[in-house]
């Protein structure tokens, strides 16, 4: 998939006017609508046209699309990262729109993002109206999600000011994180979304940020547990440190290998049912250029000489046939 550039598709400035874009999407619809145009590409030119107005005429969307936009080009080779639109406040709630009349690069970008805000907006209760409902995608680092407890989140609110031009307003909330929360979890602050009688919720979206040592599948905890050769042949005890900052102690039975996985139950992410903890192992041999361990790689290859590691390796992967 490759990068789009909305500015580019309607000839814009990247800080046009919200009435800079409504007058050349205009201006493009009358050259490229299908039912008058005479360019043989019409139709595919007009969607483009739709697709741009549709994220660039949407504060919120514009708002998100913009940061991204400063690290791509046009036609580069591109992959939404899982956190790119955190720290946006948008309006709505996070039911996802329909985005099929739009090419592949908008799905990805704006599929999950709320976009049917007449199912979102004030609600009529008696006399008054209800706010409404705002979204938020969040980036917690792991031990955060771990640990949980009361974080300061900044959250950017798009808006259009009295030119008609994007600005963004900072927002700073005290939230209190749960224990265990996993990527993809709302976490619902009533009444800190839109003001209305009652106020709208603000929902957050967790995502986790990847880490160097740790990745998280569900609440399953996935890490890689390096062990000396003796360690893997012999067994051993050996500590694995975990996000919080503890440690437990972990058996490591005889004749473990590297690319071999160890399940510990109920050490994985906190919660009700905790996950599991997955260690996959993998052996670290000492350097030969330590005159010590060279001694004893000579000593193995001169004791050991009926063993040959690639018929053992065959004879392995044909019992797990």
């Amino acid at each position: 998939m490759e990068f789009k550039d909305y500015y580019a598709v309607l000839g814009v400035a990247r800080d046009a006017s919200a009435d800079d874009i409504k007058k050349a999407y205009r201006k493009l619809a009358r050259k490229y609508h299908p039912d008058v145009s005479k360019e043989a590409d019409a139709a595919q030119r007009m969607s483009e046209v739709n697709e741009a107005y549709a994220v660039l005429s949407d504060p919120d969307k514009r708002a998100a699309y913009d940061r991204l936009a400063q690290r791509y080009q046009a036609g580069q080779a591109f992959t939404p990262p899982p956190d790119w639109d955190a720290g946006f406040e948008f309006h709505g709630a996070p039911e996802g729109m329909d985005a099929a009349e739009f090419s592949d690069f908008f799905s990805e970008l704006f599929g999950r993002m709320a976009g049917a805000r007449a199912a979102a907006r004030g609600q009529r209760r008696g006399a008054a109206w209800r706010g409404e409902d705002h979204h938020a995608k969040v980036a917690l680092e792991l031990e955060d999600a771990w640990r949980g407890g009361t974080k300061t989140l900044s959250l950017q609110v798009p808006q259009l000011d009295e030119h008609g031009r994007l600005t963004l307003r900072t927002r700073t909330l005290e939230v209190k994180i749960p224990a265990g929360v996993r990527a993809g979890q709302m976490i619902r602050l009533a009444g800190q979304g839109g003001p209305g009688e009652p106020p709208g919720d603000l929902y957050l979206e967790v995502v986790i940020r990847p880490h160097p040592r740790y990745r998280l599948e569900g609440k399953t905890l996935i890490a890689e547990l390096p062990l000396a050769p003796w360690e893997a042949a012999l067994g051993a005890v050996v500590p694995v440190a975990l996000p919080d900052g503890s440690a437990l102690k972990v058996r490591v039975p005889a004749g473990s290998q590297s690319g071999q996985t160890l399940t510990v139950r109920g050490k994985g992410l906190p919660a009700r049912e905790p996950g599991d903890l997955e260690l996959q192992l993998r052996v670290i041999l000492p350097s030969a250029y330590d005159p010590r361990a060279k001694a004893l790689y000579e000593r193995m290859a001169a004791e050991l000489t009926d063993f040959d590691a690639r018929k053992v390796a065959a004879a392995e992967a044909e019992r797990s046939r």
